[in-house]
């Protein structure tokens, strides 16, 4: 993706396109799968930690990225590709590798729809599935 990209997508949710923040949605956007903060600490040496978590608290707000618990008291980052800042409308499942301790997008793979009681309004979903992946299922034989 392009700068103007990223400006734009910023922008779409109202978020100010700074030239930090430029950077931290590139390095989110190359990522093949969500990272956590550690991770992406490593991965921008250019931008303090403090500076990072900002941008990444302010993003989750403005729903530019997503949050996901991996089920081990970790959280991991994610691009959103919604087209809305008051929506995300690409919520999907993820899978969580209980060897690698890598989390996965499944893309293809829709949230499940789960009836709620009247009165109760959801605003966000986190469907996460465990087991092994399959390079780790792969290593083991």
């Amino acid at each position: 993706m392009k700068n103007d990209n990223f400006v734009k997508l910023l922008e779409c949710h109202g978020v100010k396109p700074t030239a930090n923040r430029i950077v931290i949605a590139k390095t989110l956007a190359v990522q093949e799968r969500p990272v956590s903060m550690k991770e992406l600490e490593y991965k921008i040496l250019s931008i303090d930690k403090s500076n990072i978590f900002r941008t990444l608290t302010l993003f989750r707000e403005h729903h530019v990225v997503h949050i996901v618990e991996d089920g081990e008291g970790g959280i991991k980052y994610e691009l959103c590709h919604s087209h809305d800042a008051e929506y995300d409308d690409d919520e999907h499942v993820h899978f969580y590798c209980e060897c690698c301790h890598r989390t996965f997008c499944l893309y293809d793979t829709p949230m499940p729809a789960v009836d709620i009681p009247e009165g109760y309004e959801v605003t966000s979903a986190n469907y996460i599935l465990r087991g092994v992946c399959f390079e780790c299922k792969k290593k083991k034989k």
